[in-house]
Order: C-alpha cells, then sequence, then structure tokens
C-alpha cells in the first residue's frame, strides 16, 4: 500500500505523506550501504551462522520480505534482495520497500511494551479468510470511507490507540543480540539499542511518547485521506525526525548506485529537518563557574540533555563530544580539546588512534589530549574494544547523557551507566558537568572559551575498522565515508565565555 500524498490541512496547507517518508532513513532502511556492510561482516566474521545473521538483519531493515518469507517457512534474506535497483522479484520489491507503512500500520497490540516483542518480534494482523487484511491508526473511519480504502487496497481500517505508544516503536528500537563463538554458539547477549528502556526509566514516560517527539503533530486540522478526506486534528506527519543527518546525505550524494527514489530535495529537506531538530531539542551547553586565579583558568562546562532517552542513543557508533576552545587577548590559542579532522577523527581521541584503546570518561580535564566523548563502547568477550555487533558480550563506557529522571542507582542493567561516569557526582538525570583546569601561562586575557557540542551518527573507528574486510560492501562504504568524512558531524549546540580583564 502506497502512502497517501498530496493530504492537506484546514488552511490548505500540503502534507506530502509519501514525500516525507520517502526522504526517511525508514524508507531507506534497506538501502543503507552501511548496514549492508555490517551484515556482510557479521557474516565474514560468523560464517557458520550466516542465514541466521541475515535473517535476524532483515527484521527491522526488510521487514516486509523477512515477513512474507517467514510466511512461507523460510528464513529472511539480505543479498539476495540486492542491489536494490535491479529488484526484480516480489521479495526484492518488498526488501526495496524498507520500513513501509503497511508494516508499522498493521502491527497488533499483541505483546507490545514485552521483552517478547523486543528485536522486532511484533505480532503482525493475519490475513482474514476472504484475503483482506487489517490496518490500524489513530482515528475512527465511518463506514462508507471504510469501504472506499477496502475496495482500493483491500485494507480494512481500524482506529488503535496503540499506534500513538511508545510501545510499538520499542519493538524495531529496542534490539538484543546475540554474541556468537567461533563455532557459532551463543557466548552472550548485549542490549544493542535500548531507547525504550532509556525512556522508560525516564520522566518522560509520563509525558511525551516517542511519536509525540519522532512525528510531530500538525498545528492545522488535516484531511487524512485525498479522496472524500474528513479534516482530522492531532495528525503526525510521518517525517521520523532522527539524528543521522550523515546518511541522509550519503543516500542523496549516491543516489544512482543505491536506487534511491526520493527526490534530491526531498533528502534534502529531511538532512536539513535533520540538523534543526538536533540544534533545537535535544541537548544544550553553557560554561559556567570560570574564574582566573594567576596563571589558572578554571570553568565549569554544563551540559543537558533535552531529549527522552540517553544522548546519543540507538546504534553504538553514533557518539557526542566537548570541542572546547581557550584564546587569549590577541586570539591566539592556549587551549583546544576535541578538535574534528577531515577524516572524521576526534584529535586526542585513543580509539580513533588505536582500535584497542578507548577515551574514558573525565570529571576534570587539563590537557589537549583529554576528550570528553558521550558514547558507549562495546567489548568482547577478551574485553577488548569492538566494533563487531555479535563479537561483543558487554558495555567497556556507557556514558551517553540521561535524560531527566534517569536515576544511575536504579536502572536495569541493559541501560545502565559503565565506567567512570557511574561514580561521577557530576554526571546525573538530565546532563553532566565537566570542569576544566588550563595552564594559561604567558598569555594575557582577558581569555574567550568557546564550547561545542559536536554529534556524529558514524564515528571514525566504526567505519575504518571495515577497512579490513574484502567484499564489496565494506570497500563500498569505506570509499563513502572517506570521500564525505568532512561532512560526518554536526555542532548541535555551542556557549561562548570571556574571563579576566
Amino acid at each position: 500500500m502506497a502512502c497517501h500524498n498530496g493530504l492537506t490541512t484546514a488552511a490548505g496547507e500540503d502534507i506530502s505523506i509519501g514525500s516525507e517518508w520517502r526522504a526517511s532513513m525508514m524508507a531507506n532502511s534497506s538501502r543503507d550501504p552501511y548496514w549492508q556492510a555490517g551484515v556482510r561482516r557479521e557474516m565474514t566474521d560468523h560464517p557458520s551462522a550466516a542465514a541466521d545473521i541475515q535473517d535476524q538483519c532483515s527484521i527491522c531493515h526488510m521487514p516486509m520480505a523477512r515477513a512474507q518469507a517467514r510466511s512461507e517457512g523460510l528464513k529472511g534474506q539480505v543479498f539476495a534482495h540486492l542491489p536494490i535497483t535491479k529488484a526484480r522479484t516480489r521479495g526484492a520489491r518488498l526488501a526495496a520497500d524498507g520500513v513501509s507503512c503497511t508494516v508499522c500500520h498493521q502491527i497488533t497490540e499483541q505483546k507490545l511494551g514485552t521483552t517478547e516483542s523486543f528485536t522486532g518480534r511484533f505480532v503482525l494482523a493475519p490475513a482474514k479468510s476472504d484475503t483482506s487484511r487489517t490496518i490500524f491508526g489513530p482515528f475512527r473511519i465511518d463506514n462508507g470511507r471504510t469501504t472506499i480504502m477496502r475496495s482500493a487496497t483491500d485494507f480494512t481500517p481500524t482506529e488503535a490507540a496503540h499506534t500513538r505508544q511508545s510501545e510499538l516503536c520499542a519493538t524495531c528500537h529496542t534490539l538484543i543480540t546475540e554474541a556468537l563463538g567461533p563455532r557459532g554458539e551463543s557466548i552472550g547477549r548485549l542490549p544493542e539499542q535500548a531507547m525504550y528502556l532509556e525512556w522508560r526509566h525516564s520522566e518522560f514516560r509520563d509525558q511525551r511518547s516517542c511519536q509525540s517527539c519522532h512525528m510531530p503533530i500538525v498545528e492545522e486540522e488535516t484531511r487524512i485521506a485525498s479522496v472524500l478526506g474528513e479534516p482530522r486534528p492531532g495528525f503526525s506527519r510521518h517525517v521520523f525526525r532522527g539524528g543521522n543527518f550523515f546518511m541522509l546525505g550519503l543516500l542523496n550524494r549516491y543516489r544512482l548506485d543505491l536506487g534511491v527514489e526520493a527526490l534530491p530535495q526531498e533528502l534534502e529537506a529531511s538532512v536539513v529537518r535533520t540538523i534543526q531538530h538536533l540544534q533545537s531539542d535535544t541537548a544544550t551547553v553553557a560554561v559556567e563557574r570560570s574564574d582566573l586565579t594567576g596563571s589558572r583558568l578554571g570553568f565549569v562546562v554544563s551540559v543537558q540533555n533535552s531529549t527522552g532517552h540517553k544522548f546519543p542513543t540507538g546504534y553504538p557508533s553514533r557518539r557526542a563530544w566537548l570541542h572546547v576552545t581557550v584564546r587569549d587577548r590577541s586570539g591566539a590559542p592556549v587551549f583546544e580539546s576535541g578538535a574534528i579532522t577531515p577524516e572524521g577523527m576526534i584529535q586526542g581521541n585513543d580509539s580513533d588512534a588505536d582500535p584497542k584503546r578507548y577515551e574514558p570518561h573525565y570529571s576534570e580535564i587539563s590537557r589537549p589530549d583529554e576528550v570528553e566523548i558521550y558514547e558507549s563502547v562495546m567489548g568482547d568477550s577478551t574485553g577488548t574494544p569492538t566494533t563487531g555487533l555479535l563479537s561483543a558480550v558487554k558495555y567497556l563506557k556507557d556514558n551517553r547523557l540521561l535524560p531527566r529522571g534517569f536515576e544511575k542507582s536504579t536502572a536495569e542493567a541493559d541501560v545502565a551507566v559503565v565506567g567512570n561516569a557511574a561514580q561521577d557526582e557530576d554526571f546525573t538525570s538530565g546532563g553532566d558537568r565537566v570542569r576544566y583546569a588550563i595552564d594559561v601561562a604567558g598569555h594575557a586575557g582577558p581569555f574567550q572559551i568557546d564550547v561545542e557540542l559536536c554529534f556524529q551518527p558514524i564515528a571514525f573507528r566504526w567505519a575504518r575498522n571495515l577497512k579490513s574486510y574484502d567484499n564489496a560492501e565494506s570497500r563500498r562504504f569505506v570509499g563513502y565515508y572517506e570521500a564525505m568524512a568532512s561532512r560526518s558531524s554536526q555542532v548541535v549546540a555551542l556557549s561562548r565565555a570571556r574571563v579576566g580583564n
């Protein structure tokens, strides 16, 4: 079922669901070259489990094709449906649609919010005896419009409150991966993504749903069907606002290679929306308690998380960090921590320099090679950092910024703070405070302090580790990344202060 197009508000504003969805990461989940390279990497690392890996990885990235395969007693496949540009079979065409409208809107309320529903184990409404299907939505549809939709699509629209609940999103956005040993045996588990659990442990669980933020409501009443549409209040735009501006830009640049159907201007608009969302709704920074005593400049950087989950959240390749610079009266640099290179590396970050190391969480920073990076770092069975999802059995570090109301001491293991941040009294519900102590000897004030909170959806190490894999998908993505690395990060928030006379 194609998404509706040409919807309008009561005031006449165009609301094109089709174009907004088409330019989202949801619609392009199967085209994502990073995901494709990641699946190939896991199959290379664990060849005896290759069929199961494709089946599991297709659940949320190719859900229609996977559901069809399962209905026929088969396992889901990934590479049989690629490349998207040559999708000829029914399965390939279903895979090409990514996370389609009909998948989310056919999920029933069964098991929602329970562990049984996580990792894509949602329950779809079964076909009826006459082959028609139920399609769920937040609005009540009268008999006349129900007849029209059923005759046109074989779907019977059904009012269902659960389509507005976070538990629906939790089915694919709470992912527990099973680590595999050398013979394909299970050696552990890891909460790869747990934004729903993070949200549930915050004060947002009683205030806002996932949909209320990521699918913003149109203020005007909106006609929800292009044929005999009735104006409805509370219609949610299907923009699926997230944080992956980088992949959206990459999809646009390499659109022909990847079979992208969204128009260039649609994807560009999606990139702009994503960056605006990051800069207005995710976090803030401020310089507090600054002082100059002799040759010592001291100040505190406060970072506040505005989201309803950890920031950053989702796939563990994402990281945010503080880029702090200090300049003297003449504008000459005195101190800098967290500068990003054109290759996408953070200067001074241990992980970017060495795959077997990672940067710790800091409560105080005094040297340029100390960088406050908010991230999760996975570890394998030997305790070595890894970017292989199916090799990871635990987190060595998780100091991602906590949402308001998130208590470290009572958090369940799957969303626990890990590493130095667990004992840092300034790393608390809602944010973090980092002290900076800088030697400014030989420089004259006043001193200007600039702080940027930066965000990178795919960290340098996560891309670079694919370079050692000799397969087409890895080579392609690494080439894409290296060509676009200078645009792999964005400033989310900034603050400036002057200290001294």
